[in-house]
């Protein structure tokens, strides 16, 4: 393989002049999505190449200045002269889009950046990117500003190691925004890490020191790759099983699983194909579900475990506290969409479901205990179930019946354009009433919420179905599961959801407990972009007639600073808003729900995998890495032994 990857292995498509001027159309977005996504489309060229076997060590760093430089030791970008273009295939390379070996099966088998936009759309995007490469015993440099080349490639020297080094920095005419954030990147080396066994990630932040005057570097390299993974996930969740592992490959499609059961009520089921998170699934997740249903169903009627059930067992009740995390390769995936969140190849479901199914067949005849294990928590799951589908119908038929269907508490906006229309999830009936004041009713709903609401990181879904909070939620929205826990989203009546809490720890638990709420039961808002955060200010600093609103401590500082000017900062007053009842009903829109100018912050899910953790540390049982997380994360925080 490594003869045949030469300059001619590069195959131009077409040209790179659109990206700068529709950036978002090849990146997603230009604000913190797109700035980190750079990142990742550096590093999956060093995955893809670790995956051909010619790459073991990839090292990430965090620059001063917010610059990224990523470097690996695959084989190094050819550096020939491309014979059809006539320059050098570098230059092709990071200048054309389209360009690059993963379009020829000799260079590269499996690859995850099958479009070939990749490095050349960072290149285009960066006000200043450097690549350096070794190979061959040589080393060889081009630079680029905004995509454009400075120079040719020139030889730089002579080198005995080999490998791409790619240093760049982000264009500030394009982003948004420009700080990295070291825990996203981290999130997604860690992942990568799980999926490659053997492949040393490190990741470097240069931009400070910790409490020892270094700068922060972390290492991940995973020699158990998805039992560790799944591990990892299921930390803070008691274990019912040992994790599982299955992996073989069958017509050139290698698939890998592992699973374990866990006591929660969840399922966490998360996909991968060529290292991309499939996060809208496809054949690869209908085919273990589909293994899953037909093994476990057929070992419960052959041993009548479920002749006593008052109820039928269906898939769903499988996969009731099952962690498991599916990757496959295949040389030639077929997304749905360029979003590359769904896989859609049709042979890939017969080929994962009959690799399961005899894992599963074998692992079922030979650890009983186990096997007993899981079907008493899928009988209990199903008795759930019914249970849950009962409190269901009986908010669904309350919705229908009541009059309007809707909560009393709910003062509903005039739009019906679900488009158009935002729903304020308020804390408390003091707040509640203050919203109601200062919205604009022609768009603006208002729901107060009593307290704190149910924790369902913790409870069945038939105590979720009778939370009096949740309910008012579910009503309100107009939206309702199905038996598949699928949500109804054609009846959504509000296409915006804004989470308004104070700004206080207690308003930040009660955020938590709603996001997670929405994170396991209603997903699909999170995933369409519907759910918001609320950014209401943490004082009102004011001289006379002069005031500002400040939402951070160095925010006041400088107002304090600037309404001072000369004289004595005592003279300033500061007005700290322990909560949203504390302001009045103008305040409350000026600074929070005028959407002029007012702050939300969209809730995202970067990694379900990551999220599904998170949620489950800070939420769940156990209290440890609760601790650690809150220490390691919270700037100001004083936790009490």
């Amino acid at each position: 393989m490594d003869s045949n990857y030469g300059a001619d292995s590069i195959q131009v498509l077409e040209g790179l002049e659109a990206v700068r001027k529709r950036p978002a159309m090849y990146i997603g977005d230009i604000g913190f999505k797109g700035l980190h996504h750079l990142v990742y489309e550096v590093v999956d060229n060093s995955i893809d190449e670790a995956l051909g076997g010619h790459c073991k060590n990839i090292e990430v760093s965090i620059l001063e200045g917010n610059s990224i430089r990523v470097r690996d030791d695959g084989r190094g970008i050819p550096v020939a002269i491309h014979t059809k273009e006539g320059r050098s295939a570098l230059e092709v390379v990071m200048t054309v889009l389209h360009a690059g070996g993963k379009f020829d099966k000799d260079s590269y088998k499996v690859s995850g950046g099958l479009h070939g936009v990749g490095v050349s759309c960072v290149n285009a995007l960066s006000a200043h990117l450097q690549v350096d490469v070794e190979r061959d015993g040589h080393s060889y440099r081009q630079e680029y500003k905004c995509g454009a080349p400075q120079y040719p490639v020139k030889e730089t020297g002579t080198s005995t190691r080999r490998g791409t080094t790619v240093t760049f920095k982000p264009d500030g005419d394009i982003f948004t925004q420009l700080v990295y954030n070291y825990d996203t990147i981290a999130a997604r080396l860690r992942e990568l890490a799980f999926l490659n066994r053997g492949i040393r990630i490190t990741l470097t932040d240069e931009r400070e020191l910790d409490d020892n005057g270094k700068v922060i570097t972390e290492t991940f390299l995973s020699e158990g790759g998805l039992v560790e993974f799944v591990q990892y996930l299921d930390a803070q969740r008691q274990a019912l099983t040992q994790p599982r592992f299955i992996e073989k490959t069958r017509d050139m499609v290698s698939v890998e699983v592992a699973f374990q059961y866990n006591s929660t009520y969840n399922e966490n089921v998360h996909s991968y194909v060529n290292n991309i998170n499939t996060i809208e699934g496809g054949t690869h997740v209908a085919g273990f579900r589909r293994a899953l249903t037909r093994v476990f169903k057929a070992y419960g009627d052959k041993n009548n475990f479920f002749s006593k059930m008052k109820v039928e067992v269906t898939g769903d009740d499988f996969r009731e506290g099952l962690t498991a995390l599916i990757s496959i390769k295949v040389p030639e995936p077929q997304f749905e969409g360029q979003t590359k969140t769904k896989l859609g190849n049709s042979e890939v479901l017969g080929i994962v479901d009959t690799i399961v199914g005899e894992a599963l067949n074998n692992f079922l005849e030979e650890n009983p205990k186990e096997a007993k294990i899981i079907i008493d928590k899928v009988c209990l799951a199903a008795s759930a179930r019914h249970a849950a589908r009962k409190a269901r119908e009986m908010v669904q038929r309350k919705s229908v019946l009541g009059g309007s269907g809707l909560p009393g508490k709910l003062a509903d906006c005039s739009s019906k354009d679900a488009e158009l229309s935002e729903l304020f999830l308020v804390e408390g009936d003091s707040a509640g009433g203050t919203a109601k004041q200062g919205r604009n009713r022609e768009f603006q709903a208002i729901l107060p919420l009593r307290g704190k609401i149910l924790n369902v990181e913790k409870a069945m879904d038939h105590k979720i179905f009778d939370n009096e909070e949740i309910k008012n939620m579910f009503m309100a929205l107009g939206v309702f599961h199905n038996e598949a826990k699928e949500l109804n989203m054609i009846k959504l009546r509000y296409k915006k959801v804004v989470i308004m809490c104070d700004a206080d720890i207690d308003g930040s638990h009660i955020v938590t407990l709603i996001l997670t709420f929405f994170f396991r039961q209603m997903r699909e808002l999170i995933e369409n972009g519907y759910v918001y955060v609320a950014s209401p200010p943490l004082y009102l600093v004011k001289k006379g007639k002069q005031f500002q609103y400040c939402w951070t401590e160095e925010d006041r500082e400088t107002a304090v600073k600037r309404l001072a000017g000369e004289g004595d900062p005592s003279k300033v007053d500061i007005q700290r808003y322990k909560g949203l009842g504390e302001m009045n009903a103008e305040q409350l829109w000026e600074t929070t729900m005028d959407p002029e100018t007012r702050t939300l912050r969209q809730v995202t899910i970067d990694s379900g995998a990551e999220a599904d953790r998170i949620f489950s540390m800070l939420m769940g049982d156990e209290v440890p890495p609760r601790r650690e997380f809150i220490e390691s994360h919270a700037k100001y925080a004083k936790i009490d032994a």
